[in-house]
């Protein structure tokens, strides 16, 4: 199998100045690290194309990327490198494994380092919790919930349900509605550049998905799931689920992600980026550090003493508690 390679830029241009070099670094806004964060958000939609791999790795993968920045900054960690590796670490945690060298040959310019060196930052952000429920599989739910309740109950004949009673309904209404699935499974989709998953439940994104295509039959599965009195909370919170989606769910202008991808260069954190003289500084120190501790411990051992501590011997008073 063929693949046509994206490129992932990963060093600096050599005539750009050091980051931090600048006395007057305009830093990002938080809607300027949003706005970069949802561009490399679409390149995982562009990676799990080229590698064939399943909605649920996608799905994942953005999630893990989002709930990375909830803990961390972009002028810290580049959104390039984290994209890459929460991508690979959900290739494993949905059991659809791929090796390194796979992964990073079909990327161009991409090395097994650029993924592995934050796999544990990544995996630490996270809390280990690498379990997540998705609204496409919710989605799923519900349309096979609106099917049955278009049809008899085969355990209660004679009895239909309330969503039976929708008028104008015909009997092939599940196969003549394919297409119109599709397009809310699309409104899910593009729910993941928004913040809904991080504020709402996947069920309220699928049923807002869900009415954005079919409107009144969501309306009467609603009516046949709850009381009357708790309809109005529920439906508000589906409209403002739909208003989140729309207002923040379009993909970001590429124009406006390379001017802040400019100005990141020079504010973000020089400890980070390899290379940099600060980068380099760091390392230096930790060495230095780590060097200082091994001999502090060599110090503290004789010659001819055990390094794993001395015999444990039985006291006295060790057989105060036996029973008499």
């Amino acid at each position: 199998m063929r693949f046509n390679r994206p490129t992932i830029h990963r060093n600096t241009p050599p005539d750009c100045p050091q980051p931090g070099s600048s006395s007057n670094v305009s830093f990002l806004t938080a809607a300027e690290e949003i706005l970069l964060v949802k561009h490399y958000l679409t390149k995982i939609t562009q990676l799990c194309s080229l590698f064939r791999f399943p909605e649920e790795v996608e799905a994942t993968a953005v999630t893990y990327m989002k709930r990375f920045y909830l803990k961390n900054t972009v002028m810290d960690w580049h959104p390039k490198n984290v994209m890459l590796t929460a991508l690979f670490l959900a290739t494993k945690t949905t059991n659809n494994p791929i090796s390194l060298e796979t992964y990073t040959t079909h990327i161009k310019g991409t090395i097994p380092s650029d993924v592995i060196d934050l796999e544990f930052l990544v995996a630490q952000s996270l809390g280990f919790e690498f379990s997540v429920w998705h609204a496409h599989r919710a989605l799923w739910g519900l349309w096979l919930d609106f099917q049955v309740g278009l049809y008899h109950s085969p355990l209660n004949s004679g009895i239909i349900t309330n969503f039976q009673s929708l008028p104008n309904i015909p009997s092939n209404w599940p196969a003549s509605h394919k297409d119109s699935y599709e397009v809310a499974l699309n409104y899910v989709r593009g729910s993941r550049l928004s913040d809904a998953e991080l504020v709402y439940t996947p069920s309220q994104i699928a049923l807002a998905c869900m009415s954005n295509v079919f409107p009144e039959e969501s309306n009467e599965w609603l009516k046949s799931k709850f009381p009357p009195e708790a309809l109005p909370a529920i439906q508000n919170t589906v409209h403002s689920t739909k208003d989140m989606m729309t207002t923040s769910g379009i993909p970001p202008n590429v124009e406006s992600v390379r001017e802040v991808d400019r100005r990141l260069r020079l504010c973000k954190n020089p400890e980070k980026v390899v290379g940099s003289k600060a980068y380099l500084a760091r390392k230096e120190e930790q060495q230095r550090r780590a060097v200082e501790k091994r001999n502090r411990k060599a110090e503290g051992v004789g010659p001819d003493e055990d390094p794993f501590g001395h015999e444990l011997t039985k006291g006295v008073d060790d057989d105060d508690d036996e029973d008499d």
